[in-house]
């Protein structure tokens, strides 16, 4: 069989790289199809993934545009060149390439305000993946797992941090330690959308570093260190979340490494424009557990950020916190893999669920189709 997976960002290369690799083991063929998106490159090559560029974005908020007819040009002569069983992506470069090419396409989706891309993408997919916390019904072909797209790759069976994290930081091995992650807002779900500005960095930079040292990651590379008591995050980005399990805190206003510290134990807040009532179900599942905080005010996620810093007993608190919750995760990387070499499709695949929307949701919290 023939297998191919978009990754059109970071997320998505740590989303199918252990699945891919499970296929390649297992003799079949894989293909990765990549956009030249901040570290995608970096991190295929580092895990030595098979794949092909497609085009490149920039971290602006109209690089999409200008760029989408050379992306789909290419995205559908590799694709015709390739000639895969299978497509798994995340949005409409993945459900078109399998329309054009008669191909069946697995989506897996997690993020309920981009009504648009599920519309134009939902239609060719032969099957939707999404947590179990996703708040829309996106219809028949709409199959729950139990956690995250993150369970793919922060699942104990798939990960284990590095003992030497610290020392490639240069942290001394009791040294309390802070990453702040900074979103570029270039994607197409970003635009209308805000984080934490340049002089709230600044300022957020200036307090943590009374109490920890502090690593900053900016997508944009746009932070200026000068007179600033903070460290860029400078080591490979595929050590990223082995330097994240280790962390005191991350503070954050992207989504992604959020979900991600949640995982691994460490807790986040999360500061942006989409903090609010139409907010994604897997925040407001992981702020109901304990393990995140939601704030969109800059002042009131400061404040925050320095009394879990000054409370000693958070680290023993979190773990315990997460071991209890990861305990009823499913390793998607495992689910994945099964779907791909399962002839009966998803209602063969131990882990998935067609479970209706309301069953899958705490009691106290309302169903929606939009929230």
């Amino acid at each position: 069989m023939r297998y191919l997976f978009f990754t059109n960002t970071p997320a998505h290369v740590h989303l199918y790289k252990h699945a891919a690799a499970a296929l390649d083991d297992r003799g079949h063929d894989v293909l990765l199809l990549a956009r030249d998106y901040g570290v995608t490159e970096a991190l295929l090559d580092y895990h030595g993934l098979p794949y092909r560029c497609y085009g490149r974005l920039e971290t602006t908020k109209w690089s999409l545009v200008r760029q989408l007819p050379r992306h789909y040009y290419t995205i559908l002569r590799y694709t015709r060149q390739y000639d895969p069983d299978r497509i798994f992506g995340m949005g409409g470069y993945a459900a078109h390439a399998g329309a054009l090419t008669r191909t069946p396409v697995t989506l897996l989706l997690d993020s309920e305000p981009t009504s648009l891309d599920h519309a134009v993408s939902r239609p060719f997919a032969e099957s939707i993946l999404t947590p179990h916390a996703f708040g829309k019904d996106l219809g028949p072909k709409h199959y729950r797992f139990r956690g995250f797209k993150e369970s793919a790759y922060l699942h104990p069976d798939v990960f284990s941090a590095r003992e030497d994290i610290r020392e490639r930081l240069g942290v001394a091995p009791d040294e309390k330690y802070v990453i702040c992650r900074f979103n570029a807002f270039g994607s197409h779900h970003d635009v209308s959308h805000s984080g934490i500005g340049p002089a709230e960095r600044r300022e957020l930079v200036a307090r943590l570093a009374e109490h920890a040292t502090v690593f900053v990651s900016d997508e944009s590379d746009a932070m200026a260190f000068e007179a600033l008591d903070a460290r860029p995050f400078d080591l490979h980005p595929g050590l990223l979340h082995d330097a994240l399990a280790e962390a005191h805190l991350l503070v954050a206003d992207t989504q992604t490494m959020v979900t991600e510290a949640a995982l691994l134990g460490t807790p986040a807040i999360r500061s942006n424009s989409f903090v609010g009532e139409s907010d994604m179900g897997n925040f407001l599942e992981l702020e109901r557990e304990g393990l995140i905080y939601n704030i969109g005010a800059f002042a009131p996620a400061v404040e925050r950020a320095c009394s879990l810093l000054n409370n000693d007993s958070v680290p023993a608190e979190w773990a315990k916190k997460r071991d209890d919750y990861i305990d009823k995760t499913v390793n998607l990387t495992e689910v994945i893999v099964d779907l791909a070499t399962n002839p009966d499709g998803p209602e063969g695949v131990a882990g998935l669920s067609r479970g209706e929307l309301s069953a899958c949701l705490p009691r106290d919290t309302p169903a929606s189709a939009d929230r």
